[in-house]
């Protein structure tokens, strides 16, 4: 995370903004105070917005207006959701003209006819292909289909593998325990085109034209690691699932390169993190490592303490394969007392 601050807003370092959306656009049925209004502002500076989704049953339509709805600017080419993905990865995978058994739904199925391949219900005869996304009418014969396809030696891609998906009763099962059901049945896996993969990202940075795109998420393990592996820059806005601890102790692939407190930071220069001597400063706060323990300067609810430490421990431990969060001490905080 160590980067220097320009003079220009963060935003204009980069061709897109890929957002997420629960947690950072949205949080449950509200819009995130001040971030539809950090959104519309990219306009501004020529920045292109992207809206990243592992969501395979509504259409970038639906998302489109949902968001708007919110007071986001957002438009059907604007949303790139892991059917999407999955239809162009399944087109990399097979011929054109190659059947595929979509498990999933009308939305899924459009984009895999839209990449020259051809839906199909059964898998008698076996299929090239099997495409695997959400649809809450999904029931067991669908899922047998899928198995008979994939055991037959079709090539299998899943939208994605969210494990559960929220609905107003609570957390309900989502694509990925369905897709687990095929792979203990079959004994095989599938290629993954949602988040945390790479195709999503790159599939959206395609789609806008651009080469260089910010990937602004909640979540360590999805939006972050997805971003990472597209090799892409990654803010975590800490408005959503994840905080600045969570940060500090992330394993090395879903370290972001920078903290955001709110999508605002878009709109301003990003504080310089710097290193003289092993002490990491960011603003008026600092971070070193001393036998396996972060002492800070700056309270807890400083922002430049954090990414300070989260320099400072990166430094000291720049392979990690395990989310350990280190050991704190706050140096403002035992000289008060």
């Amino acid at each position: 995370m160590t980067v220097s601050e320009t003079g220009t807003p963060l935003a204009c370092r980069y061709g897109a903004v890929l957002a997420d959306l629960d947690g950072v656009v949205y949080a449950g049925p509200s819009a995130i105070p001040g971030a539809t209004e950090a959104l519309e502002k990219l306009r501004d500076l020529g920045v292109a917005l992207a809206y990243i989704t592992n969501n395979a049953s509504r259409s970038s339509a639906e998302v489109a207006a949902h968001l708007r709805e919110l007071g986001a600017p957002a438009t059907a080419e604007q949303v790139f959701g892991s059917a999407l993905a999955g239809a162009e990865l399944l087109a990399t995978q097979v011929a054109q003209g190659a059947t595929v058994l979509v498990t999933g739904s009308a939305v899924l199925a459009q984009h895999v006819a839209d990449q020259g391949l051809v839906p199909v219900t059964t898998a008698d005869p076996v299929p090239d292909a099997v495409i695997q996304g959400f649809e809450p009418s999904l029931g067991w014969k669908d899922l047998a289909e899928a198995a008979f396809a994939v055991a037959g030696g079709a090539v299998w891609v899943a939208t994605n593998t969210d494990m559960s998906i929220p609905q107003a009763r609570g957390i309900a099962p989502g694509n990925g325990t369905l897709v687990a059901a095929v792979s203990a049945a079959t004994g095989r896996s599938p290629i993954v085109a949602g988040k945390p993969e790479a195709q999503l990202f790159t599939t959206a940075a395609a789609h806008l034209g651009v080469e260089e795109a910010l990937v602004v998420g909640d979540r360590l393990d999805t939006d972050i690691l997805g971003g990472n592996r597209a090799g892409m820059a990654t803010a975590l806005v800490l408005t959503g699932v994840d905080t600045a601890e969570n940060a500090l102790a992330a394993v090395t692939g879903q370290r972001p390169t920078y903290l955001f407190a709110d999508l605002d930071q878009l709109h301003r220069p990003y504080p310089e993190v710097t290193e003289q001597d092993g002490v990491f400063s960011c603003g008026e706060s600092s971070a070193r490592v001393e036998n396996g323990v972060v002492l800070m300067t700056g309270g807890r609810d400083d922002l430049d303490a954090w990414r300070a430490a989260c320099a400072a421990w990166w430094a000291a431990c720049p392979l990690q394969d395990t989310a350990d969060l280190p050991g704190l001490k706050f140096l403002d905080e035992d000289a008060q007392r």
